[in-house]
């Protein structure tokens, strides 16, 4: 440990016996001993020691909550996360959901929210927990709704609509599908989205049933008469006639003339042959 901090701060169990000498010497120690840590962490930072910085930045968060000094606690216990993304990543959630803990007591939702994306996001690739990672994107955008970031709150919500779609939960998907693209279709900005989003709420619908499917689809055009018009809505009309005829080459077909202009990503690919599937002796998109 670097020499700005006492020895006997240098393990967790001599820590807490720091903690206890400090309130002999009131407040100013705190606070000394606050500004120590904060130097600690930061030599440790330079010096890549990611766990080290980490605890040292729990440290000072904690004697900022002695303090009462609730927004200090809160950047520490952020601080903290961050460095232990780089080596501890379960300790960084516990650091970060401590920061939110924080921050929802003081009413500031919006970078509450902020720090549940980075839970997420960190479920997402580190620790590959599709559903703790989508539970974080449905708190953050709760929350963006909340503080009408409506904005902030559909890049959420259009998280969740992905995954749950890839776990086979495709009507919460439809619904945030259709929701997402109700909200934007009237908006000069975003309207361009909004067929983006009912396409896929329609082969969401397609897996399920092909009728449904098609009444979605109609029902889609009276919303939004702009989609009658897209690629987008064109492809769906011609897969739903090849997997009316059970027509495999005619599907494939489709999919590809798609494919040549706007290029499938996995998501898209991923549902196509989902639908494919169903048309007798077909699997893939070849």
């Amino acid at each position: 440990l670097p020499h700005s901090v006492p020895e006997f701060a240098s393990t967790s169990a001599d820590s807490k016996c720091f903690r206890n000498k400090l309130t002999v010497g009131g407040n100013s120690r705190v606070e000394e001993a606050c500004e120590m840590f904060a130097r600690a962490a930061n030599m440790f930072k330079m010096a890549k020691n990611w766990s080290a910085a980490g605890n040292a930045f729990c440290q000072a968060a904690r004697l900022h909550l002695q303090l009462q000094s609730k927004h200090d606690a809160a950047t520490s216990f952020v601080d903290a996360g961050n460095a232990f993304k780089k080596a501890d990543p379960q300790e960084a959630i516990s650091c970060l959901n401590a920061a939110i803990d924080i921050y929802t007591d003081m009413g500031r939702f919006t970078i509450a929210a902020k720090h549940h994306i980075t839970i997420a996001e960190i479920y997402e690739s580190e620790l590959v927990d599709i559903e703790k990672a989508v539970a974080h994107f449905e708190q953050a955008a709760d929350y963006y709704k909340g503080e009408e970031s409506n904005s902030s709150a559909n890049k959420c919500l259009l998280k969740v609509a992905a995954y749950a779609a890839q776990l086979e939960q495709y009507q919460k998907a439809i619904e945030i599908y259709e929701q997402v693209g109700t909200n934007t279709m009237d908006n000069p900005l975003l309207k361009y989205s909004a067929k983006e989003y009912f396409f896929k709420a329609a082969l969401c619908h397609f897996i399920v049933d092909e009728l449904n499917a098609k009444l979605a689809l109609e029902k889609y055009e009276e919303m939004f008469p702009a989609f009658s018009d897209s690629r987008e809505c064109k492809l769906l009309k011609k897969l739903l006639e090849a997997h009316e005829e059970q027509n495999g080459e005619a599907y494939t077909e489709a999919v590809k003339e798609f494919d040549s202009i706007s290029r499938l990503d996995q998501w898209l690919t991923t549902m196509l042959l989902r639908i494919k599937k169903s048309i007798h002796g077909e699997g893939d998109l070849k």
